[in-house]
C-alpha cells in the first residue's frame, strides 16, 4: 500500500453519542504527533474486529486513495475506529439473541427502534458499510446505462437529482446521513436520517432499499473541512461510484 506521511498538532478525542445525544457510549483518544513528527498511516487490511457474526467489509482502496476529497487522516480513524466500534458493539449487542442469525438487513427491518444499543450499532455497521461502496479512485462523473436512465425518468435529469441530494444533505440538522433510494416500486428517491438511522428502520419517514450513502457526521469530514460541510458534500460527488450504486440499483429493482 502507498503510504503517506502526515504532519498534525495537538490530540484529537473521537466521540459516539447514542441516539438521543444524552449518553456518550463511546470515546476513543487518539493520540497525534507532535510538530514536526512524522506518522505513517496504517493499512486497512490490518483491522479488524472482534469475533463476531459479522465482520467488517474490506475497504476497498487505501486512506489515502480518495485524497484531496476525503483525506486520509479521516479515512483512517473513521474505518479504524468509528466503523470497528460499530462492528465490535454490534456483535455484542446480537450475541445470544434472535439477531444473532439474522443479514443485518433483516435487523434493520425487525428491530424495535426503542432498543438504542441496537439501532444505532446495526445502523452504524450497515451505513458505513454503505458508504465505504459508495467511493472510489478516480470515480465521480455521471451515472450510466439503468441507472442513468432511472435518474432521468424520476428526477427529470441529473443535473436535477444532484441539486435535490446536495440540499436534503445541507439541509440535514446535526448527525445522519444522505440517501439515493429505491422504494418498493422501484423509483427512485432522495432522503435523509438523524443519527445512525437509514430507510429500511420501521420509523424512516421515506422507506426503501439504500444505493447510494453519504455520512454527514462530523467525524467524517471534520478534520479537512471544518464547518464547511456544503464543501465535503459537493466534494463527495468526484468520488460517488456510480458502477456499484448502479449494481446496488438493479439488485433493488429485482427483489
Amino acid at each position: 500500500m502507498k503510504k503517506r506521511h502526515l504532519f498534525i498538532l495537538g490530540t484529537i478525542a473521537i466521540m459516539m453519542v447514542s441516539c438521543n445525544n444524552k449518553k456518550m457510549t463511546e470515546v476513543v483518544e487518539v493520540p497525534l504527533p507532535a510538530a514536526e513528527e512524522k506518522m505513517t498511516l496504517g493499512n486497512p487490511e490490518d483491522v479488524k474486529a472482534e469475533k463476531g457474526v459479522f465482520e467488517m467489509v474490506k475497504l476497498p482502496y487505501s486512506y489515502d486513495a480518495l485524497a484531496p476529497n476525503i483525506d486520509a487522516m479521516t479515512m483512517e480513524i473513521h474505518y479504524s475506529k468509528h466503523y470497528l466500534t460499530y462492528t465490535n458493539n454490534l456483535n455484542k449487542t446480537v450475541a445470544g439473541t434472535e439477531f444473532e442469525t439474522l443479514p443485518i438487513e433483516e435487523i434493520l427491518k425487525k428491530l424495535d427502534p426503542n432498543n438504542s444499543d441496537l439501532r444505532n450499532n446495526a445502523g452504524g455497521y450497515y451505513n458505513h458499510n454503505s458508504f465505504w461502496e459508495s467511493m472510489a479512485p478516480k470515480a465521480g462523473g455521471e451515472p450510466k446505462d439503468t441507472l442513468a436512465t432511472a435518474i432521468a425518468r424520476d428526477f427529470g435529469s441529473f443535473d436535477n437529482f444532484k441539486i435535490q441530494f446536495e440540499e436534503t444533505a445541507t439541509k440535514q440538522f446535526g448527525s445522519g446521513w444522505a440517501w439515493l433510494i429505491a422504494d418498493k416500486d422501484g423509483k427512485l428517491q432522495v432522503t435523509s436520517t438523524s443519527n445512525q438511522d437509514n430507510p429500511l428502520m420501521q420509523n424512516a419517514l421515506i422507506k426503501g432499499t439504500p444505493i447510494l450513502a453519504l455520512d454527514l457526521w462530523e467525524h467524517s469530514y471534520y478534520l479537512n473541512y471544518q464547518y464547511k460541510r456544503k464543501k465535503y458534500i459537493d466534494a463527495f460527488f468526484n468520488v460517488i461510484n456510480w458502477k456499484k450504486v448502479e449494481e446496488k440499483y438493479e439488485e433493488a429493482i429485482k427483489k
